[in-house]
């Protein structure tokens, strides 16, 4: 306890505890804009975690306040949504959906609206990092077997994958965090993220459409076939609890993270599938992420490092509580710390009406610009790259980019002009 009260007018350890949640937190964000800490193999998740460790072990933060610093609600709404997700996977809903779009006798320009569109739509119930690691197999051998470049589809993928998770409070991590700090209404944010949702989906196939048109052919010998047998009860299940869980957060007072709960319980309940199976498809890794930047923010916002910051920010004119200026901020951020990261920083200054809409919409449609600015970018890249797919003349970074930049800037215009008619 000496060490973190330090003495009165300020001792040395006081000094010292403050120098090292600075280090701690420079050196973690660091790591976010990187993807893995310089000379360790150490990634996003784990430096995150050994930088709440570090806190701990300095003695800046108690045992207690560590565990009382991570948001349970968030975590509960995650993982209870991965739980569900599961479900969908173990019955082969994603495969079978996934080969009946790819097998119907329809142009490419015209297989590739369906696959945006049903991409969205499942983005915006199902964790988007799931619905791209569940369909991109599929989908390369689906493509192959049809004569075409599976480039575009991939990248369709990933971008309505984004896209359409922006609709709601579910969509994606980042949006369950605002969600939940913010105290937002279920049904309240429809009204601000499905009308860009829908336009950003249509303007993402126009525009990959244009880029490949007459380039959507492409021999490539067949893989291994990508295959989960497709289960009508364990799929009927999978829809019955989303239903439920869709219709509960619109309509009943229970938090959010209960409901998501409850649904897990319910899928965990089964006479078929073995628990073991089910909590194998839960991403561990996102939630251990969570759980340390949790800490490490709360740190940082405790010692007053956060609002120094701001403070010198709007004394040099840049005022992030504006909504322009938090849109602009978190547009750009998004691409330089990864969405989550960014958004745990940016949530001390929402305090604007729009500002819960604001995060949400530009950090999810800025994920569409570079190739790591997204974790579903980087999931259905390397899903390619497994299964041998690489473009034809340039690598995924650059390929990823010419139609990622347009696919941002005409999202982000949409979200943004949609938000100004709405304030």
């Amino acid at each position: 306890m000496a060490w973190r009260r330090g003495r009165a007018g300020g001792g040395h350890p006081v000094a010292c505890a403050r120098v090292s949640t600075v280090l701690v937190f420079v050196l973690v964000y660091i790591a976010m804009a990187c993807g893995t800490v310089p000379g360790l193999r150490l990634d996003r998740t784990g430096a995150a975690l050994v930088g709440a460790i570090a806190l701990v072990a300095t003695g800046t933060l108690s045992t207690a306040a560590a565990w009382q610093a991570i948001d349970v609600g968030t975590l509960g709404l995650l993982f209870g949504l991965m739980v569900v997700s599961a479900q969908f996977r173990l019955g082969g809903f994603y495969t079978a959906l996934t080969r009946w779009l790819a097998t119907r006798p329809m142009s490419p320009a015209r297989l590739l609206l369906e696959l945006v569109l049903t991409v969205g739509a499942l983005s915006a119930l199902l964790t988007n990092d799931v619905v791209c690691l569940a369909i991109a197999p599929v989908l390369v051998d689906a493509c192959v077997r049809r004569g075409l470049d599976p480039v575009p589809f991939l990248l369709g993928l990933a971008a309505a994958a984004n896209v359409g998770s922006a609709a709601t409070l579910i969509g994606n991590p980042q949006n369950m965090l605002i969600g939940q700090s913010l105290q937002l209404s279920f049904a309240g944010y429809l009204l601000d993220g499905c009308v860009p949702a829908v336009l950003g989906l249509l303007a993402t196939w126009w525009i990959l459409a244009r880029a490949y048109r007459g380039r959507f052919e492409r021999p490539l010998a067949p893989g291994a076939p990508a295959d989960r047998a497709f289960d009508r009860r364990q799929t009927g299940k999978g829809l019955a609890v989303l239903g439920m869980l869709v219709l509960g957060l619109l309509t009943c007072p229970l938090p959010r993270e209960v409901q998501a709960l409850l649904a897990a319980g319910i899928v965990l309940s089964s006479r078929r599938t073995a628990t073991r199976e089910m909590l194998a498809l839960v991403d561990w890794q996102l939630l251990v992420l969570f759980a340390g930047l949790f800490v490490v923010n709360h740190a940082f916002q405790q010692a007053g490092h956060a609002a120094a910051a701001f403070a010198s920010l709007r004394d040099a004119g840049i005022d992030l509580g504006e909504p322009a200026v938090l849109f602009a901020t978190s547009a750009l951020g998004a691409n330089l710390i990864s969405n989550v990261p960014l958004t745990m920083l940016l949530l001390p200054v929402a305090e604007h009406p729009q500002a819960g809409a604001i995060l949400a919409l530009a950090t999810t449609l800025a994920g569409n610009l570079l190739l790591p600015g997204s974790i579903a970018n980087l999931i259905v890249v390397e899903q390619a790259r497994v299964l041998g797919v690489q473009p034809r003349d340039r690598g995924w970074a650059a390929t990823h980019l010419r139609t990622g930049v347009p696919i941002s800037a005409a999202t982000l215009a949409i979200a943004g002009l949609w938000l100004w008619a709405r304030s």
